[in-house]
């Protein structure tokens, strides 16, 4: 920790000593000794006085970012905090730079009333994406990390900029599963203000409820099947979850329950907590749990087998 504490305050200082080097020659051309300057004297001040502003903004913009990493635990809020802190720093200097070039206030309002109609219309989608983004920094629709399904694309959120928002792709046009295919997809904002948007980190946090279906007989011991298919949910989640086996009797407790198949068998469905990335992998383990049950005593369950399937 001691070596980072000169980086940081060297980073600052040199923000600090190049404004005070701007404001020293905004001063020092206003001697005699520069009278060869007064043509350019006006310009050359008004100049460095605005490096300087620009200097100091970017310095507190520099501090700003840096607080906000050392204090923002979500790397979702972090995210979204520093980029409306970048987003008040480029207008600050964007302002200054205005200021610089206009003389009085009358020609900058004209300027942006005229520039604002142009872009207006030139650029509809960015500037509707745009809004959209601010829609998703205070409404938090979603954030980094969240796995989300809008407009057919369904991915884990990686990256929520100005104008569009990238995801890892999950399913697609390769797995008929929830495992990530490689891919990275990018949209535009703008989808979220008129598309339905599902986000898989919703309240059950960090769960939500999967199910899996298993085909039986009629004639099979339904309680039996029911408490098998219940003992293999309920060793994976302790074995998985140990911090939260005490909760699964409660908010996080699986069920069976019983429907009629379209090939007249009846489907034990068991329906679980799982966390939105891993409901591949958890599917797996409860088959290969509850099976070796179920089979261990055949004259209670029976299965579909061949042409009879």
């Amino acid at each position: 920790m001691e070596n980072k504490k000169p980086s940081l305050v060297s980073s600052y200082l040199g923000y600090v000593i190049v404004a005070c080097l701007f404001l020293i020659v905004r001063y020092v051309v206003d001697l005699d000794f520069f009278s060869g300057l007064e043509r350019y004297r006006p310009f050359l001040q008004k100049l460095m006085l605005s490096l300087s502003i620009v200097t100091l903004i970017l310095l507190a913009g520099k501090f700003v970012d840096d607080l906000i990493y050392k204090r923002s635990t979500s790397e979702g809020d972090r995210h979204n905090l520093q980029s409306i802190a970048r987003l008040i720093t480029s207008v600050l200097i964007l302002i200054v730079i205005i200021a610089f070039l206009f003389q009085n206030l009358y020609a900058i309002a004209v300027s942006f009333g005229l520039i604002s109609l142009v872009l207006g219309f030139a650029l509809q989608s960015p500037i509707t994406s745009f809004i959209a983004w601010l829609y998703i920094v205070f409404r938090r629709p979603y954030k980094i990390g969240d796995r989300i399904q809008l407009n057919g694309f369904r991915g884990d959120v990686v990256e929520v900029n100005y104008l569009d928002t990238a995801i890892l792709e999950c399913s697609g046009d390769y797995l008929q599963n929830d495992r990530r295919s490689g891919r990275i997809v990018y949209f535009p904002n703008s989808l979220i203000l008129k598309s339905e948007l599902i986000n898989y980190s919703g309240p059950l946090v960090p769960f939500i409820y999967d199910e899996t279906a298993i085909q039986i007989a009629y004639t099979s011991d339904l309680k039996f099947v029911e408490e098998c298919l219940l003992e293999a949910a309920d060793l994976d989640f302790k074995e998985h979850y140990p911090q939260l086996a005490g909760e699964a009797v409660g908010e996080w407790s699986p069920a069976v329950y019983f429907r009629v198949n379209t090939y007249a068998w009846l489907e034990a469905v068991i329906m679980y907590p799982v966390e939105p990335m891993n409901t591949t992998v958890k599917r797996n383990r409860i088959i290969k749990g509850a099976l070796p049950l179920l089979n261990s005593v055949p004259e209670k369950v029976q299965f579909p087998e061949g042409s009879m399937r």
